[in-house]
């Protein structure tokens, strides 16, 4: 292909050249040489300048193109991925809120009415609220909220709930349900299985882009050994690798406690 390119370069795009230097008034003669050997002396290294300059053009011109197929590509694989696991988190999410549902049914609870009234509430939020990438931090705090006073149902005076934060914007845009997984789990493998005075106290701030997450539960004797990730943290650990350049989420068992702790930096969103 290249050529064939050169050829016409030399042939018809010469007589091109030369017809436009001509109505340009700028037009140099042809020229002349002796033999043949000496015209291709002249011709052939311009004629390989020519095609080294052509192949680089192409060769940058194809890396561009794939470069930017591949970011694509890497694009596409990052929204699937967040799309599966978020796909993951609310079934998971929605299995365990129906068991504590059905404890409550079970024991033929009056409360059994309002907690199905709450879980529909939560359920609507999740399906018109949490379908794009961003919701305000006021609706994450709101559906924390919500699930806290569906925990209480399942509980006497003994259980100790504290929600406190600060938040300097609550209109600033958070990924949907980011912080629920935490809440979560200090319900289900924390406060569910203590016996004397189960309590869950938890903290949210963000101040100048900055948020921190801070959520206290009982454990009955956890230790110190390692922490076993269930699907709703390993979800959560994988969301903000994807999502997010500077975080960090610590998990500390203790004796009696366990603390999780969530920092991002939500300027950091990648």
């Amino acid at each position: 292909m290249a050529t064939f390119c050169l050829l016409l370069l030399f042939s018809f795009g010469l007589y091109a050249w030369r017809a436009i230097g001509i109505s340009l008034g700028i037009y140099t003669g042809l020229i002349q040489f002796e033999t043949v050997e000496k015209g291709a002396s002249y011709i052939v290294p311009h004629g390989m300048v020519s095609v080294f300059f052509y192949a680089i053009f192409k060769y940058r011109y194809k890396y561009r193109q794939l470069k930017i197929s591949a970011q694509q590509l890497r694009l596409e694989k990052r929204e699937a991925e967040l799309n599966f696991l978020r796909a993951q988190t609310n079934p998971h999410f929605l299995f365990n809120t129906l068991n504590n549902i059905y404890s409550l049914a079970r024991d033929k609870s009056d409360l059994a009415p309002e907690s199905i009234l709450r879980l529909s509430k939560m359920l609507r939020f999740m399906l018109y609220e949490t379908g794009g990438d961003f919701i305000a931090i006021e609706h994450e705090v709101r559906i924390i909220s919500e699930y806290l006073e569906l925990e209480k149902l399942r509980y006497d005076d003994t259980l100790r709930v504290n929600f406190n934060y600060d938040i300097e914007d609550i209109k600033q845009a958070i990924p949907p349900l980011l912080l629920i997984p935490l809440v979560e789990n200090a319900f289900k493998h924390g406060v569910s299985e203590t016996r004397d005075d189960p309590y869950a106290d938890i903290h949210l701030s963000v101040n100048k882009r900055q948020l921190t997450f801070i959520v206290r539960n009982s454990t009955e004797d956890a230790g110190l050994s390692e922490v076993k990730e269930n699907i709703g943290l390993a979800n959560l650990r994988r969301q903000l690798e994807l999502q997010y350049a500077d975080y960090s989420l610590v998990l500390k068992p203790m004796a009696s406690q366990f603390i999780a702790t969530l920092k991002i930096n939500l300027a950091s969103h990648v």
